[in-house]
């Protein structure tokens, strides 16, 4: 603990020496709603802290001098803490919480400092994205919301979950949809090419709607077909899609999954370096923990099985047949699994937050039983300890690599989720970097502000600098850091201080305002 305030202590010095050449020099001409007073600003662009004050007004900030004197109706003492910009989460499935009034406010990301979160990802979400965002300025969120045109929810509602390649009929249905989605305001495409029916989806026809993708400059974000033993060949058909289409490439939480894989990040990591050298686009995003979040049937039954949807899956699991088979591939999985922990179980809500194996033991069954039991009766989702810490800290402080949660907005329920939806930012922020010193909190701050703001294109955002929008985020250095963990997920971070949605108070004093000023954020650029 020592060690931690003497450096969260030095870091603060050094914002004071640096700061000088830093400090802005406009003058305000106007009062200020708001006023971050003496604070150590971050800019969100990888650059060294310094000293200053930030000015807000009509939802707009303008940088100040340290000390600045500038009138405004709040003045905030920021002496102490880090004055940045809100964090944006490139991977969220927040997409149905965001439209339900007990979790549109998104508190558990508002607390971790993010103040905008991208929906649709994995390839699943609203396909009809101006209906999406309609809803979203209707009702109001608590962060700024982006949206993707997820691939699988669109294959799905033009042909179905099922295993075939689509006719001409159909893939000009689909190429209509995304170019619909795009105009609408998308800022790319996503897919989740281990789900069904992504994982039915040739590579053909996902290049072929990344085409459409790129002529409106978005990208192409994927949850690629393999992170175990298929982790390269996967990055190469990101790649090659990229290539094909012209569409930035952008790999969702980046990692190697399953002890068979430990060790093959590195190559994907040279792999996906060489491909930037050679000048193609190409960008990842890593949540701070060493355990995954799906579901049960996604991580230990095969695509053919899930081929058709719930109903399909819990009738061949009724048949001898093809039960027998599942068993058979179910059975190999488990061999190279590690901890499996169910986090939601409405058959048996008792086995909520216990590991396959201990529900084994409890029962007095196999544990392949328990799992094909759980599918036969409405499935699980699960938290699955796959992924090892050194992996973890290679990928982090890749200036290509983003941070992002994959997680949703939340309350507490019966269930016991993954951490990543409460602790994600403060986590690598508080913890790896600050405390750990895995890399600079600079560099931290980037990968979660100017980096995912330059990834998806969003110029308003994402840097403090005059005239952007005032999605701001105050914390103390010594104290951000993340409580939520395995056993108990739903705690909130610490730490923070203030946060500000387009120049509104979300958290004021550590305490969330109840504010819904979050706004949808729609892309505009002319087609190519």
């Amino acid at each position: 603990m020592r060690t931690m305030i003497v450096g969260c202590f030095a870091w603060l010095l050094l914002c004071g020496v640096s700061c000088r050449a830093q400090e802005a020099t406009q003058t305000p001409v106007q009062r200020f709603e708001v006023l971050l007073w003496n604070g150590c600003i971050h800019r969100g662009d990888g650059s060294p802290p310094g000293m200053g004050s930030l000015g807000i007004r009509e939802g707009r900030i303008s940088l100040l001098p340290a000390d600045s004197e500038a009138p405004a109706d709040q003045k905030i003492d920021c002496r102490g803490l880090v004055i940045a910009p809100g964090f944006i989460d490139l991977h969220t499935h927040s997409d149905e919480p965001l439209l339900d009034r007990r979790t549109r406010g998104s508190v558990n990301y508002l607390m971790q400092g993010c103040t905008t979160m991208v929906t649709g990802n994995c390839g699943f979400g609203p396909v009809d994205t101006a209906k999406f965002l309609a809803e979203i300025d209707q009702f109001g969120a608590g962060t700024n919301v982006a949206h993707l045109v997820p691939h699988g929810s669109l294959r799905a509602e033009v042909m179905g979950r099922v295993n075939r390649a689509a006719t001409e009929e159909e893939m000009q249905r689909m190429l209509a949809l995304a170019e619909q989605a795009m105009l609408d305001g998308a800022w790319g495409m996503s897919t989740g090419l281990i789900y069904i029916p992504g994982t039915f989806t040739p590579t053909s026809e996902l290049t072929g709607l990344a085409g459409v993708v790129a002529r409106h400059g978005g990208m192409y974000a994927s949850h690629i077909r393999g992170e175990g033993t298929e982790l390269l060949s996967s990055i190469e058909e990101a790649l090659e899609i990229g290539r094909g289409s012209g569409c930035r490439v952008h790999v969702s939480h980046f990692k190697a999954s399953g002890r068979p894989s430990w060790g093959t990040l590195r190559l994907a990591i040279s792999r996906i370096e060489e491909a930037r050298a050679k000048g193609q686009q190409v960008t990842a995003d890593q949540y701070p923990y060493t355990a995954s979040s799906t579901s049960l049937e996604a991580t230990l039954l095969p695509a053919w099985a899930r081929e058709g949807g719930r109903e399909a899956l819990e009738r061949r699991l009724r048949d001898p047949g093809d039960a027998a088979r599942i068993r058979e591939d179910v059975l190999q999985k488990l061999a190279t699994a590690t901890r499996i922990q169910l986090a939601s179980c409405s058959y048996n809500r008792s086995w909520v937050g216990r590991s396959l194996d201990e529900v084994s033991r409890l029962e007095g069954r196999e544990v392949c039983d328990i799992v094909l039991e759980i599918e036969r009766n409405g499935g699980a989702s699960v938290v699955n300890f796959n992924m090892s810490e050194e992996d973890l800290r290679l990928a982090m402080p890749l200036p290509w690599v983003a941070t992002a949660s994959d997680g949703g907005s939340k309350i507490p329920s019966g269930t016991q989720p993954h951490p990543r939806s409460f602790g994600t930012f403060s986590r690598k922020i508080g913890r790896y970097a600050i405390e750990e010193g895995v890399l600079t909190p600079e560099a931290a701050i980037r990968s979660a502000t100017g980096l995912p703001a330059e990834i998806l294109g969003m110029s308003d955002r994402g840097l403090l600098k005059e005239g952007l929008a005032a999605d701001v985020v105050v914390f103390s250095p010594s104290e951000f850091r993340d409580r939520a963990d395995y056993d108990n997920p739903w705690q909130v971070s610490v730490g923070l201080r203030h946060v500000l949605v387009n120049g509104v108070f979300a958290v004021y004093d550590g305490v969330p305002t109840g504010a819904l000023s979050g706004r949808s954020l729609r892309k505009t650029v002319s087609v190519k």
